[in-house]
């Protein structure tokens, strides 16, 4: 079986728990293909945290939450040193950051302090401890969630920490149609009639699939195409009156980092060997949404940040 088809049949698997949420699915997949992280935001209830478990079932992987509070101190996250009496030493014991798929729950939660010892584990892939360096695992990724709706007790996430968040994934509520779908599959779980579980992919094949993502042919065209979207977020004037009065501030070179990144991954998925203007577009909402700053006159209209972008990518046409 080739690398794609074992990544699809996780993709079909992952559709068999997480019901009408195609495209929070896909973006997962792109994450894992493109090795970077992602920031979920949705109402209580949509299967943000149960499509981060479900993926971490559904690979040979080691699975660790945290649950994000005002009380949780940094240590709890990175690890500590314990001393140890028998030997008269201390001995590093690694916090739930050293695990393959971090759930960071409800990430928002935690005051700053928390959420700047994520910072080097999230860029640098290490942690340091009492001076000492201590890798992560290979297969890495932070899955973050934040709900929007209730922000008494909470610290938004600084602007640093946003930008190192590979795709900002939106989840929304599932269609009508899925709902009685959605019903039957929880009371099957109640009551025990699970199907058998699917196997598990092997890391292995994710790292096998990452390099054939990397060899994803992209055309000079295309590279102009992801550059204009992220100089358009910079200087907005450049595509008319409503988006200069919309955006405030654009995206760093991340942002093309991550159209790049992110794009090779869709065009891989969709068995292309080259990377397509619609694959960009595809990608740019959960690219650019969570690296673009608003005025006050957008929030005062009532535009969102994934709204913003879609004007963008309707006024940024490919060369």
């Amino acid at each position: 079986m080739s690398t794609l088809s074992e990544i699809r049949d996780l993709q079909a698997n992952l559709g068999k728990s997480i019901i009408g949420q195609e495209t929070v699915i896909e973006r997962l997949l792109i994450a894992v293909l493109a090795d970077g992280h992602v920031l979920m935001e949705g109402l209580p209830g949509v299967a943000k945290t149960r499509s981060i478990k479900t993926l971490s079932n559904l690979v040979d992987s080691e699975f660790r939450r945290v649950q994000f509070t005002p009380d949780l101190p940094p240590s709890d996250v990175t690890g500590s040193e314990i001393y140890r009496e028998q030997t008269g030493s201390f001995d590093f014991q690694p916090g739930p950051i050293f695990g393959n798929l971090v759930l960071a729950d409800e990430i928002n939660r935690a005051p700053a302090k928390v959420q700047a010892a994520l910072l080097e584990a999230m860029e640098e892939r290490q942690v340091t401890v009492a001076g000492k360096t201590h890798r992560l695992p290979d297969l890495f990724l932070v899955l973050a969630t934040q709900n929007p709706i209730e922000q008494e007790g909470t610290y938004p996430l600084p602007e640093a920490q946003m930008d190192r968040f590979l795709l900002y994934v939106n989840v929304p509520y599932p269609p009508a149609e899925n709902e009685a779908q959605i019903l039957r599959l929880v009371r099957g779980e109640r009551i025990g009639n699970e199907s058998e579980p699917a196997p598990r992919i092997s890391q292995d094949v994710i790292f096998a699939a990452r390099r054939e993502v990397n060899a994803i042919h992209v055309a000079p065209s295309a590279e102009r195409f992801m550059v204009d979207l992220v100089i358009g977020t910079r200087e907005p004037q450049r595509y008319g009156g409503d988006l200069a009065r919309w955006i405030r501030l654009g995206a760093s070179p991340r942002g093309t980092l991550a159209l790049d990144a992110a794009a090779r991954a869709q065009a891989w998925l969709t068995g292309q060997d080259f990377v397509s203007p619609e694959n960009i577009r595809a990608v740019a909402p959960a690219c650019l949404a969570h690296r673009v700053h608003l005025t006050y006159e957008a929030e005062a209209a009532g535009k969102t940040r994934s709204e913003v972008i879609d004007e963008l990518l309707r006024n940024v046409t490919p060369v």
